[in-house]
């Protein structure tokens, strides 16, 4: 097994690829880093709406659009390139966190094309939960209701197991146009371990046009069903998080009300 020194693993100053978390939807929201590695980069390779979302910093680069489903194909092209220039993959929020950042190394993996610099970024949870207050100070559960990589069976159990023990629970893709009932069994699986005024936080568009947020109860949150879509992320608490009403926000201790008087 072998020591990296450093993230950059650099074989050359005229080939890299990297792999970079763009944040969750506005540039003011990217760290300087992704910024500084768009602005190194000769070629820029993503999904077309998350170029969309990078339109200010995309002059001068030559830029290759792809869609959903075309993930594997990217990468390829991506790691091709990279022989020759630098370029840079995106990925919405950070590269690990459901991103390009394991699709990548495996594909490169294949071809021994170890110059790649994962490069990370603003995560849809941690700016949702900033819009939210505090919900995710304690230990928490990220899980995503996309069955296209994952079977249901599976991501049902990973609810039943996040749930049991308490964990806050952050639903990452929770209803497309075509998938909309997973999330209605999400939802019941997981009132069946936490307690009906269980805090639920709402984040839609977090950082884009259009962003939005309701809090509400695990016993409330049908209600607000029809407001959710592929771009909100849903917030549950866990047995001590609760709502601050005034500020419409939802606090998750994290410890200290049980050490220090304050």
């Amino acid at each position: 097994m072998q020591s990296q020194n450093n993230n950059n693993n650099n074989n050359s100053n005229n080939n890299k690829l990297y792999v970079v978390g763009i944040g969750p939807g506005s540039v003011q929201d990217m760290t300087i880093r992704a910024q500084k590695a768009l602005e190194a980069s000769e070629y820029i390779l993503g999904n077309s709406t998350y170029l969309d979302q990078i339109a200010p910093l995309l002059d001068g680069k030559k830029v290759i659009r792809s869609y959903m489903g075309d993930e594997v194909k990217r990468a390829q092209k991506a790691l091709e390139l990279a022989e020759n220039s630098i370029v840079s993959i995106i990925s919405g929020g950070d590269a690990n966190i459901y991103g390009m950042a394991g699709l990548v190394l495996e594909v490169a993996e294949k071809k021994e094309q170890p110059n790649i610099e994962i490069v990370p970024g603003v995560t849809a949870i941690t700016a949702s939960a900033a819009c939210l207050g505090a919900p995710i100070t304690a230990d928490f559960a990220v899980i995503s209701l996309s069955d296209l990589l994952t079977p249901w069976e599976i991501i049902k159990e990973r609810l039943y197991a996040a749930a049991r023990a308490d964990f806050v629970i952050a639903l990452y893709n929770p209803k497309s146009r075509k998938r909309t009932g997973h999330l209605k069994e999400a939802i019941q699986i997981i009132s069946e371990e936490k307690k009906p005024q269980t805090p639920v936080g709402i984040a839609q568009n977090v950082t884009r046009e259009g962003e939005h947020t309701i809090v509400t109860t695990i016993g409330e949150f049908m209600k607000f069903y029809d407001d959710v879509d592929m771009r909100t992320t849903i917030l549950i608490g866990n047995r001590e998080s609760r709502i601050w009403n005034n500020a419409n926000r939802v606090i998750t201790p994290r410890g200290y009300h049980k050490k220090y008087d304050y």
